[in-house]
């Protein structure tokens, strides 16, 4: 236990070193010329600039918009892929026709639906949502069928000598035994969401951050493209931290 907790701590330590020692590296190479200011501005002065457009609130209502939106996209995805995932797992004979389907479900290119989205939920976020929670439902699918699967039968057993109901096995053993593995379907699945909500911004919406990334970049106002680039870098990082330390106590608790 000691050991696992020990790697986690090393690895997350060399994670750091690496992302400082590449941020210094672009800094020296963007203050020193190398890279011209037309082509990439120093990380420093992203953040600075990036301070002063949180401050001035110039962007709050896209930031909003899309964090809605991403939050949106987060819980359809986790509740219907667990849903899906139950229901699947319950029916063999549908899992063993739709398995090869997941398997190969990324290779799909999701965005080419979002046409068929603006039709049918016209302009606005349900499109962007709808992006979404296709590119993220099916990591929770799989997810939920994964931590099924790898119920211990002594937990079976131990319902069937407690003559625990179908509901009461489900909650009590089933679902805290899975929740490992749920998780892990929660994170991609949010990390997912991200990118569905920011890429799709790009082409479907006239608000969000994706859509003020673009509109900079058309517009040479490489201070605000850089400063939302990091923002989006910064927050997704912190989600992932705050994500990685939940799942490394499930995990801890799966191994004991």
């Amino acid at each position: 236990m000691r050991t696992w907790e020990f790697e986690v701590k090393s690895a997350s330590l060399i994670r750091i070193a690496v992302v400082a020692g590449f941020i210094v590296l672009i800094e020296l190479l963007c203050r020193s010329g190398i890279i011209p200011a037309s082509v990439l501005i120093p990380p420093s002065a992203m953040f600075t600039h990036g301070v002063d457009l949180l401050r001035g609130g110039k962007f709050d209502h896209d930031i909003v918009t899309s964090l809605l939106n991403i939050v949106a996209a987060s819980i359809v995805s986790v509740l219907l892929g667990f849903a899906l995932g139950l229901g699947i797992h319950a029916l063999p004979s549908v899992r063993r026709s739709i398995e090869p389907l997941l398997s190969s479900y990324y290779a799909i290119p999701t965005f080419i639906f979002y046409p068929v989205f603006i039709v049918i939920l016209g302009i606005g976020s349900l499109p962007i949502i709808a992006i979404a929670v296709m590119l993220s439902v099916v990591t929770m699918i799989t997810a939920t069928l994964n931590g099924l699967d790898r119920i211990p039968r002594a937990l079976h057993k131990s319902a069937q000598v407690m003559r625990l109901s179908r509901w009461r096995s489900a909650i009590y053993i089933k679902l805290p035994a899975t929740l490992p593995y749920l998780f892990t379907g929660v994170k991609l699945s949010v990390a997912y969401a991200f990118i569905g909500v920011i890429a799709s911004e790009f082409i479907l919406s006239g608000s969000g951050i994706g859509y003020a990334i673009g509109y900079a970049y058309n517009n040479f106002q490489n201070d605000d493209m850089y400063s939302l680039m990091l923002f989006v870098l910064v927050l997704v990082t912190l989600v992932n931290v705050v994500l990685n330390r939940i799942d490394q106590r499930f995990q801890a608790r799966r191994r004991r």
